[in-house]
């Protein structure tokens, strides 16, 4: 479980079809480096890996060719964008983002970023269409690993906008972004929850909540 709170950025390379080397930059690699174990778990560009091998500046992770293939690591190998790195929540730290699993629902592509006075407005469209249950404006989705709060969903064209503060654009690689790049994308574990306990009985046959439901075991009865 992560937060979506990126602790510095650094460099991906394949070694072979099941393993990276992540090395950390020099400025964050206390932060990545100070307790990790083999064994423990690190959200590269949102993606949970498994640490195999400690190195003085980074980390060798297993990745499957499936992970590979389903996210955008392959991307980041060929090109020259830094990932976000971040590691697991501890029990007691902050929660300043929302609950990240690492586990990426789908990917997007960036239509458009636009510097105001006070933020970058990016605009994203969703390669992964699922997705658009997920968006819900002011709600969270991460974003390359990132903890954003969606600003306005753009309906039927399959794509949303998240305004993004200076302190996250100049510390994470959405400054490396450019239109057309690709991303990976978390929908909020909340809704996912919600989603499933509100299934129809067709779709979810035992104990389905339904407004029936609730309103059965005393919860329409709460309130003014």
């Amino acid at each position: 479980m992560f937060t979506g709170l990126i602790q510095t950025l650094g460099t991906l390379t394949p070694l072979n079809d099941y393993q990276v080397q992540i090395i950390c930059s020099p400025q964050g690699r206390g932060l990545i480096l100070a307790d990790l174990a083999i064994g423990d778990s690190v959200a590269v560009d949102g993606v949970c890996l498994t640490v195999e091998t400690l190195l003085s500046q980074g980390f060798i992770a297993a990745v499957s060719p499936e992970t590979l293939n389903r996210t955008t690591l392959n991307h980041r190998a060929m090109s020259q964008v830094p990932v976000n790195l971040e590691t697991s929540l501890k029990v007691g730290s902050k929660l300043g983002g929302h609950f990240v699993t690492g586990h990426v629902d789908g990917t997007g592509e960036v239509l458009s970023i636009i510097q105001t006075a006070i933020a970058w407005e990016m605009v994203f469209h969703l390669n992964t269409p699922s997705l658009a249950r997920y968006i819900v404006p002011k709600g969270s989705i991460a974003v390359n690993g990132i903890s954003l709060t969606l600003a306005q969903d753009q309906g039927a064209t399959h794509a949303f906008k998240v305004a993004v503060i200076p302190h996250t654009f100049d510390h994470t690689n959405l400054q490396y972004l450019h239109p057309g790049d690709v991303v990976n994308l978390e929908g909020d574990i909340l809704g996912k929850y919600v989603e499933g306990l509100l299934r129809t009985p067709h779709d979810k046959p035992e104990n389905p909540i339904t407004a029936d439901f609730l309103s059965e075991h005393g919860y329409g009865e709460m309130g003014g």
